[in-house]
């Protein structure tokens, strides 16, 4: 699907951000959050740990979308 306007892709980033709260594994809200469960699992979980980090930079790139948008 092209998004050809401001509004599709209002709607897009929208409906991702929904996704990320819907996950399997947690979205961290904050950088914060995200270096919290980084220190307190000593080094287990580390694909948990790489996939917050992910869904946290994926998070992050839509809301500066949706900044450059309004």
């Amino acid at each position: 699907r092209i998004l050809t306007d401001n509004i599709n892709m209002k709607d897009y980033i929208k409906s991702e951000l929904a996704m990320l709260d819907r996950g399997i594994v947690a979205t961290p809200h904050t950088r914060e959050d995200l270096e919290s469960f980084a220190k307190s699992n000593n080094g287990c979980c580390d694909i948990l740990l790489m996939q917050m980090a992910m869904n946290y930079g994926y998070k992050l790139a839509l809301e500066n979308l949706q900044t450059e948008l309004t």
